[in-house]
């Protein structure tokens, strides 16, 4: 009964996971009684500490600013360019082997030639977060707009709507789906490669206080800055992400 109820409120099941979590962590931190396993309140302290010296806030911003540039860019460029790779079969066979070339090199070997060819300044580590996010927003956008309703494409044309009008009234709201998953993916994939941008080549960000900790072997202290950037990017999803998917798709039944 009591497993029935917590599946009918989703919130109390999330709240009762989360604590399940923190208590397996704790025991399994008091059983090994090691510093590569810190409790949970050795890393909250952690978090404080750091907080409260101002060094977490820091680097937190500067790597959230970095990610929402990069992010910015990949999502606009990507949408562009995976609307005309859908609508243009020519365009798209054209294009389509430089998409799975782009899709197949790994981030850290991007990540080095840009700073290789560039130098280690932001710019470079930005184009490099850009390289690896785009492909796989132009792939979703693309497959998303060669699902596109051709009947209302054809009634939007023979009722002589507008460019702009066709695009918010009829692309945008079959679009909006695709262009949600790979924002959601985006941001899981793109935080990942800022911090080993960071950790490579730059001098402040979550990434580089990682590195520094690993060279201290300081686990509590890598625990820490994961945890609060996690907390960050789940705040945005909660906040904004779904409030934006369920303000959109409220035509829906």
């Amino acid at each position: 009964m009591a497993v029935s109820a917590l599946y009918d409120r989703p919130r109390l099941a999330s709240l009762v996971s989360s604590v399940l979590f923190l208590l397996v962590w704790q025991l399994l931190a008091s059983y090994l009684d090691s510093s590569t396993l810190p409790a949970p309140l050795a890393v909250a302290r952690v978090i404080w500490l750091e907080t409260l010296s101002g060094q977490l806030p820091y680097h937190l911003g500067v790597t959230l600013l970095r990610l929402a540039f990069s992010f910015s860019i990949a999502m606009l460029l990507g949408c562009a360019i995976g609307i005309a790779m859908g609508r243009n079969e020519k365009l798209n066979h054209f294009f389509d082997n430089w998409l799975v070339i782009f899709l197949n090199i790994p981030a850290l070997v991007t990540i080095i030639l840009c700073y290789v060819w560039f130098g280690l300044v932001e710019y470079a580590a930005i184009l490099a977060v850009v390289v690896n996010k785009l492909p796989n927003v132009i792939v979703t956008i693309r497959e998303g707009t060669r699902t596109l309703d051709r009947d209302l494409l054809e009634m939007a044309k023979s009722y002589h709507f507008s460019k702009r009008k066709t695009f918010l009234h009829v692309i945008w709201p079959q679009l909006y789906p695709f262009v949600m998953g790979a924002t959601r993916t985006g941001l899981a994939l793109i935080w990942k490669i800022i911090l080993v941008v960071e950790l490579l080549g730059r001098s402040d960000g979550v990434g580089y206080q990682l590195h520094l900790f690993f060279q201290l072997f300081d686990v509590a202290g890598i625990l820490a800055y994961s945890i609060a950037f996690v907390c960050v990017i789940q705040i945005i999803e909660f906040s904004i992400l779904k409030p934006l998917d369920k303000k959109a798709l409220r035509w829906r039944r």
